[in-house]
């Protein structure tokens, strides 16, 4: 059976990027502003990744327009607290986990924008993942082993 409207505190979505996993929850704000998760308190438009302020985690500018590109383009920069847990590979998976784990919950969150997000490309997981390494190889995926001169 689904659920009220009125009773869900949180969207859900998660994201997967190479060996990343995100799992994104935009919070629901109500009038005080604050939003308590597990021993965090969360302002409206704030964001926590495992638990830091998702500006210690990634630093650069560039990193910070892939991350907020979603918000951005649908408008809800300041409309949630979001709170994100994510495991697995380095930063480049992590952004690009959290970026499409943001854009399905925004889904969820509301239906009408899933035409927007879809135009701009950030509804579709990008598949490439690692290729596995071959037998005889020398321990590298596509390398193949030096053969003697004489």
């Amino acid at each position: 059976m689904a659920k009220k409207t009125k009773d869900i505190k949180y969207y859900e979505g998660v994201g997967r990027r190479k060996e990343s996993v995100a799992i994104v929850r935009l919070y629901v704000v109500d009038k005080s502003g604050l939003v308590a998760v597990g021993n965090l308190k969360i302002k409206r438009g704030e964001i926590y990744v495992n638990g830091k302020p998702i500006d210690l985690v990634f630093t650069s500018p560039d990193e910070r327009i892939i991350y907020q590109r979603p918000l951005k383009i649908t408008e809800n920069q300041d409309r949630f607290a979001i709170s994100i847990k994510v495991a697995g590979g380095g930063k480049t998976g992590w952004l690009g986990a959290i970026s499409l784990g943001i854009a399905r919950a925004l889904v969820l969150a509301d239906p009408s924008l899933k035409p927007i997000l879809r135009q701009n490309g950030l509804l579709t997981r990008d598949s490439r993942i690692r290729e596995r390494r071959k037998v005889g190889t020398g321990g590298k995926a596509r390398r193949k082993k030096q053969s003697p001169k004489r």
